[in-house]
């Protein structure tokens, strides 16, 4: 647990160092928000097809390989960008390390499955899920100080050293299943047979794996769907935050970058708590959680928006709001899709909804900027108050959806007693 949570940790130094630089890279280099907001897109174009493609991979792999791997590329994309003053030559590193960074999450997801078992997912995976804004907050503060006082180009080399750094401690810290070790599976040292985990058929390729229980699971395709959106405004204000908070309430980039990291803090509670109540509250019945969090998500969005200049506080605690309610629904998708399929396909469905989610992260970098350039800021947060209604609609689309156990896949039904779980 350990070592994925510092690794993914640094996953994000080499990722999220980008909203730092950005407020600097739009000055010194004369960028619009739409170039910026490609390069944003770029990454998640890549970043999304490779967490699905690795997702299939990482279910086959070592993920004490895999992960490291994929985070020592990571780091070398980063040198090559800071060194870098081209847009397409952003592009291209950028769109590099979106596919390195996709080798994360895919060895995390399985190795959550098969060290944890149902009736504690819910709260190991928000411990692992923190690692997200962990990571995150802490390169927001350490990037805002390199570029305040190194240049914007620091924010990338730094990071990329601490990645490689990483990278070892990873491959010298992850294993792979228990039973590679000589273990027994999680559900039989539990006991804890999971009879409401859907079963694959013996002897199944990986395409029918695919196809059967995941491109073939509508509950799935909801999740992946709604995913889209939380990401649409998750990424929103991660990445544009710092940009908005130095235009229109006139803060520092070192000031922005400190409240955006709090967005980033606040949400570690907000996933904590939305782990914690799906599983003993709700009785993993996940979906209704993720719905009063995005529903919550709007006004939080809202009251973001309409603080007028001169409230430093307030603007902390409305972005801190946005970052406890976007953060619960990102964590529990995941959750949700892993356990809607087989654990052999766990990193693949997983992989599936990160998909869209980096769909919806592309729809953010550049949408976002398109529309701010075309109708200000008034319009980039309608952008995203209309993305966080859909993404409401699209949860309350699976709460009625129920898993039954099947040889054959899975099927549906409304009857709430024939299953135990819900997605």
């Amino acid at each position: 647990m350990y070592a994925m949570f510092v690794g993914y940790s640094v996953f994000y130094f080499v990722r999220k160092n980008l909203s730092a630089a950005t407020p600097a890279m739009l000055t010194e280099l004369s960028y619009t928000k739409t170039e910026i907001g490609l390069i944003w897109s770029v990454l998640y174009l890549t970043y999304g097809v490779s967490k699905f493609v690795n997702g299939i991979w990482g279910d086959r792999s070592n993920p004490r390989y895999f992960m490291a791997v994929g985070l020592l590329l990571s780091a070398l994309t980063n040198i090559f960008f800071g060194m870098s003053s081209s847009l397409v030559v952003f592009a291209i590193f950028w769109g590099l390390n979106g596919w390195f960074q996709g080798m994360g999450w895919p060895p995390c997801a399985r190795l959550l499955t098969h060290w944890y078992s149902a009736n504690e997912r819910g709260t190991k995976w928000a411990i692992w899920n923190t690692s997200h804004q962990v990571g995150g907050g802490l390169i927001l503060i350490l990037g805002g100080y390199l570029v305040q006082h190194y240049g914007w180009r620091s924010s990338f080399y730094v990071p990329a050293a601490l990645a490689l750094v990483c990278a070892w401690f990873l491959m010298n810290r992850l294993r792979d299943t228990p039973e590679s070790l000589g273990l027994p599976a999680v559900e039989k040292f539990r006991n804890d047979p999971e009879p409401d985990q859907i079963v694959v058929e013996q002897g199944a390729s990986t395409k029918e794996i695919l196809f059967k229980y995941v491109l073939g699971n509508r509950a799935i395709w909801f999740l992946a769907l709604a995913n889209f959106f939380v990401y649409l405004v998750r990424y929103g204000a991660m990445d544009w935050a710092p940009t908005f908070l130095v235009e229109v309430k006139h803060s520092t980039i070192a000031k922005a970058s400190m409240k955006t990291a709090m967005f980033e803090f606040l949400g570690i509670a907000g996933a904590f708590l939305a782990g914690w109540l799906s599983d003993k509250y709700f009785k993993g019945r996940r979906s209704i959680v993720n719905v009063l969090y995005m529903a919550a998500l709007v006004f939080a969005v809202v009251e973001f928006w309409i603080i007028p200049p001169g409230n430093p506080m307030l603007d902390a605690l409305a972005l801190s709001a946005v970052g406890f309610l976007v953060y619960g629904p990102q964590m529990l998708v995941g959750l949700c899709a892993a356990e809607l399929a087989p654990r052999q396909a766990a990193a693949t469905a997983t992989g599936f909804t990160g998909f869209f989610g980096y769909l919806g992260g592309i729809a953010s970098g550049l949408g976002t900027g398109i529309v701010v350039d075309r109708y200000g800021w008034d319009g980039g947060f309608l952008f995203f108050i209309a993305a966080a209604l859909l993404g409401t609609l699209f949860f309350l689309a699976t709460i009625s959806k129920r898993r039954v156990q099947s040889q054959a896949g899975p099927e549906w039904s409304a009857a709430t007693k024939q299953v135990p779980s819900e997605g």
